[in-house]
């Protein structure tokens, strides 16, 4: 299992639009992410700051990332939600958010996981 966080900026101009697109995620957008392997996703807001969370359960993250991207429901859900965040300048090669590094975590008594 992999695990992902990444962080962008909210346009404050955009704010109950990204919000209300939120409170009513299109079916379509959820399928595509379970068929993806994507699994425990959540996107928190601080300020104009939003964090994402998610867990990667498949064996080929590329592969489902791409299948992802080509999915013509999730492109369509993206010309909504892009225009309503600010990409961080440093995000190197990602595509719309940055990929934070993990540097600690406490994982449950027993468990061995490994990122």
């Amino acid at each position: 299992m992999k695990r992902i966080a990444q962080t962008i900026r909210l346009r404050p101009e955009h704010r109950q639009e990204y919000l209300a697109l939120h409170s009513a995620v299109w079916p379509g957008v959820e399928a595509a992410l379970h068929r993806a392997n994507i699994r425990n996703f959540g996107i928190f807001l601080h300020g104009d700051v939003l964090f994402a969370y998610l867990e990667h359960h498949g064996d080929d993250f590329d592969a489902d990332m791409a299948a992802l991207d080509a999915d013509p429901v999730t492109q369509e859900w993206w010309k909504l939600t892009d225009p309503c965040q600010e990409p961080w300048p440093d995000r190197g090669d990602s595509r719309q958010w940055t990929e934070l590094t993990e540097i600690w975590r406490l994982d449950p008594p027993g468990d061995d996981t490994t990122a």
